[in-house]
């Protein structure tokens, strides 16, 4: 097993890997809305942050050798179902035609207070 635990400025800043590699198989942690360049916290509108956190399991798939088409299940949380229109609008147009399985979960809070988080499974 592989784990990564940097992605340029994008790091694990507790006891868990960015990512855990098992075969051909790509195991993302949860993400947030989270620059890539600086490793600061970005809080933002709904859209905003669910694009920052999408692109940031993009950037860790493809540092496991693999890309965000190959991935094959995403788990979406987001403190209030009310803002699940919203996600997924952004969801799709990230993803076009690729539709991974998928599942949404709302939430009271997330995190330092952002407004969703992420994780996916991918193959290599």
């Amino acid at each position: 097993m592989e784990q990564i635990f940097e992605v340029g400025q994008l790091k694990s800043n507790g006891h868990y890997a960015l990512a855990s590699v098992h075969g051909d198989v790509v195991y993302v942690s949860g993400q947030f809305s989270i620059d890539p360049d600086t490793n600061e916290k970005k809080f933002d509108d709904i859209e905003a942050e669910t694009l920052r956190a999408l692109g940031n399991v993009e950037r860790i798939v493809e540092s496991a050798g693999s890309k965000k088409e190959n991935i094959l299940r995403m788990t979406i949380y987001i403190p209030d179902v009310q803002l699940w229109d919203r996600v997924d609008a952004v969801y799709k147009a990230f993803f076009g035609e690729h539709r991974p399985a998928r599942t949404v979960v709302p939430t009271n809070e997330l995190h330092f207070g952002f407004k969703v988080e992420v994780d996916a499974i991918a193959y290599i």
